[in-house]
């Protein structure tokens, strides 16, 4: 229903491009006020194109559009001191935070025995300590409300292996694994915490995968994917209804359960 999160605030992170962009214009436009966080900048690893000053500026124009308003950070989830200027900005502009989205992350291929420590670290620090950091800070605020929603960003790949996906199948299993303690410390507090599982996603960063491979997107897709139902990926809207779907009144007794929207690659 138009307005459904009137009055909410929203986090989140990796929200310059792809899905982070899209959940955040969605909850926008029913009525959320949002805190979008972003890196943007390149990143020595992966390589390929990150979100920019300019798309978060733009995210804040789209939001401005729908009557919403939104505050933009450039920030990076490694950086605690980053976050936690974000945090506190939010919350002395809005008063509180209703929801967040753990998006922030990066993918990369390569074989296990091949990785650099570099290429493990910025994986392991980006996807999985960076979720950690956002919400160490966001959840004291969420208590002090007694209430809010954790939503984190996994993947079909954090519910199963994937060749030359090793340090990205171990970040979003560990993903997997915070929700489900995360759920179990803070349901006292009445904090939801889930978790989505996407397969491939028609995304900025499924098109610089491709181009690091020497790929089509459609390469990429049907390479990693193996969907039951005929598409080669799913559209970054199709995260942000599981998101909007997860945040909501709808899903108030569902939490420490991974929402699956893998077009039935988990199926073969």
């Amino acid at each position: 229903m138009p307005g459904e999160f009137s009055g909410k605030v929203a986090f989140v992170t990796g929200a310059a491009h792809g899905q982070g962009r899209a959940t955040a214009i969605a909850l926008a436009r029913e009525g959320a006020r949002i805190a979008a966080f972003d890196v943007a900048r390149p990143l020595s690893y992966p390589g390929y194109g990150m979100g920019s000053r300019e798309d978060l500026e733009s995210l804040a124009a789209a939001c401005g559009e729908l009557g919403g308003d939104c505050l933009t950070f450039a920030g990076d989830v490694r950086q605690d001191a980053e976050v936690t200027a974000a945090v506190q900005r939010t919350t002395e502009r809005f008063g509180r935070i209703d929801i967040l989205f753990n998006n922030a992350g990066i993918c990369a291929y390569g074989l296990a025995h091949e990785l650099t420590e570099e290429a493990w670290d910025a994986m392991l620090d980006i996807n999985l300590k960076g979720a950690w950091l956002v919400a160490r800070r966001i959840i004291p605020v969420m208590i002090r409300q007694g209430s809010g929603v954790i939503i984190n960003n996994s993947s079909v790949a954090g519910l199963r292996g994937m060749g030359r996906l090793s340090h990205y199948a171990a970040s979003k299993w560990g993903l997997t694994g915070l929700t489900k303690s995360w759920a179990i410390e803070l349901a006292p507090h009445g904090i939801r915490v889930n978790s989505i599982h996407p397969t491939g996603v028609n995304t900025p960063m499924n098109v610089g995968l491709a181009e690091l491979e020497g790929l089509t997107p459609r390469d990429i897709a049907e390479r990693s994917a193996g969907n039951l139902l005929p598409v080669p990926w799913i559209e970054p809207e199709d995260v942000a209804a599981a998101v909007l779907y997860l945040a909501s009144d709808r899903a108030r007794y569902i939490t420490g359960a991974p929402l699956i929207l893998d077009a039935g690659l988990l199926t073969r």
